[in-house]
């Protein structure tokens, strides 16, 4: 496949993506998995910066996001909990060390 044709699908797809959060939230579960692996796994920034200034779709865009992008989960919660035990494992131990 060369360039053209690649760029072709993802113009393509992303049409797709845009119909569907057109209609959003009133897609089959299916088309919700589709959106959401998208999201996550294939749409670039220009993508998602592209899919977010359309403004024929800002309401199903947006409610999209409330739901599935901006929303902290266990996983996000477990990292920011691992970060601040690294941060304080560091502070006490240059507090150790310095007396």
């Amino acid at each position: 496949m060369n360039e053209l044709d690649a760029s072709a699908v993802a113009l393509a797809r992303r049409a797709h993506v845009e119909a569907l959060l057109a209609a959003y939230p009133d897609v089959t579960p299916a088309e919700h998995a589709l959106l959401l692996g998208w999201f996550r796994k294939e749409a670039s920034a220009l993508d998602i910066g592209m899919v977010a200034s359309n403004p024929d779709i800002a309401r199903g865009y947006r409610l999209f996001r409330e739901n599935h992008v901006d929303r902290f989960t266990l996983a996000d919660l477990g990292k920011a909990l691992a970060f601040a035990g690294v941060v304080v494992a560091l502070c006490a131990l240059m507090l150790f060390r310095a007396f």
